[in-house]
């Protein structure tokens, strides 16, 4: 049993909170994306209007060889502030003296944002004493930072061992975990998965699960050119990965009846907007063409927009090819079109990965997704059916 935000006592205490705020800043201390810090404010405002002053705990970068100011969370926690409309208490340092007198300066409804954990090598070392330094600080625990429950890192798996029976998921990854459940636990039937991308070896095992689990399987992007390959098609220039192309004709053999390859490509010899397409049969590439796949084609997008209208459940993570090129992109814009309009029939629709996510705001429909997952390699490996280290340490 993992315990919800709403289930723990917070009132009076000072709550540890992990959460991801990982974000791009600018030399000038300029926040350049704040997705992911507006992301976890509804978990602090409950937590404040409850009466706990959350504590925030959160990396920043891959700093090396200890504290670096290009690295510091300072601008995020002004930027916080804003946000919140509160006082942000800024801690110079995570653990020690300077951290806990910073925390006893706040108030109710003020919160705490401690300077960037991995200024400290036992974060990333998962050092059960700088996670019992961490826990000094706090009398309860909440993981909000989905992105990062996939890391045996000492604030996500450590630290929550110090907080039996006072520990909890956050809101935003309590929506995560509610939706990516649905994959595994009696998922909606038709269930239908769709994933591209251009490496197989990035998504071969999410593919394998999802072969398990779903009713349909929609493949497409660089992911499909090894099954291609598999078959003794030509793919002319096209990526592939020769170290997958048995395991890629087992898994056709094993599914062929709900694994779906595109019937047609979109292809040309360059990636740019004025690229010249010609559009092939998958049976029909010649031999000897310099051409790449760079696209699904218009009769796999029939065929796979028809699959996607009859669905309950959708899970798509990937695009069907370069969409980044305006001659590359119809197929994947008329994949999210038909993700949106399945939700909007009813269907349950999961998007995951950032390409998958910037597809869907390129089309004008991010708002009629039920759920856009933000993990990146956490959502990943949730489908692939991974124990997160994360996750597994909330357990009770």
């Amino acid at each position: 049993m993992i315990r919800r935000l709403s289930e723990l006592d917070v009132h009076g205490k000072n709550v540890l909170v992990r959460v991801d705020f990982n974000v791009p800043i600018t030399n000038e201390g300029t926040i350049r994306d704040d997705t992911r810090i507006r992301a976890a404010l509804p978990t602090i405002r409950a937590i404040i209007e409850r009466g706990g002053v959350p504590v925030l705990l959160s990396h920043l970068g891959r700093p090396k060889g200890g504290a670096s100011p290009i690295f510091s969370l300072r601008p995020v926690a002004t930027h916080l502030a804003t946000l919140l409309d509160t006082t942000v208490h800024f801690a110079t340092d995570c653990i020690g003296a300077i951290a806990a007198e910073t925390i006893q300066h706040a108030r109710h409804g003020d919160a705490v944002l401690l300077e960037n954990l991995r200024f400290h090598p036992g974060e990333e070392t998962d050092d059960p004493a700088f996670a019992a330094e961490l826990a000094a600080l706090g009398q309860a625990y909440v993981n909000d930072a989905f992105g990062t429950v996939h890391r045996a890192h000492a604030s996500i798996s450590a630290l929550p061992a110090h907080f039996v029976g006072r520990r909890a998921v956050g809101l935003l990854m309590e929506r995560e975990l509610e939706f990516l459940s649905k994959v595994f636990d009696d998922p909606p039937r038709p269930f239908v998965a769709i994933i591209g991308g251009a490496k197989i070896a990035d998504k071969i095992r999410v593919l394998e699960r999802l072969l398990q689990q779903a009713d349909l399987v929609l493949v497409g992007g660089g992911l499909a050119n090894t099954f291609f390959a598999a078959q003794g098609h030509s793919i002319g220039e096209s990526i592939l990965d020769e170290r997958y192309i048995s395991h890629a004709k087992m898994l056709y053999n094993r599914y062929s009846g709900s694994l779906y390859l595109p019937v047609d490509a979109v292809m040309s010899d360059e990636l740019s907007d004025t690229a010249l397409t010609t559009v092939y049969g998958i049976t029909e590439i010649p031999l000897d063409t310099e051409l790449k796949i760079l696209d699904i084609g218009p009769e796999t997008i029939r065929n796979y927009t028809d699959a996607i209208e009859s669905a309950a459940l959708i899970v798509w993570n990937g695009p069907m090819g370069a969409f980044e090129f305006k001659p590359f992109r119809a197929g994947t814009l008329a994949i999210a079109e038909a993700v949106a309009h399945a939700t909007e029939r009813g269907a349950t629709t999961i998007v995951g990965g950032g390409d998958s996510i910037a597809a869907i705001a390129m089309a004008g429909v991010s708002e009629k997704i039920s759920h856009i997952s933000t993990g990146g390699g956490a959502t990943l490996e949730f489908l692939e059916g991974k124990t997160l280290p994360g996750i597994a340490a909330l357990e009770e």
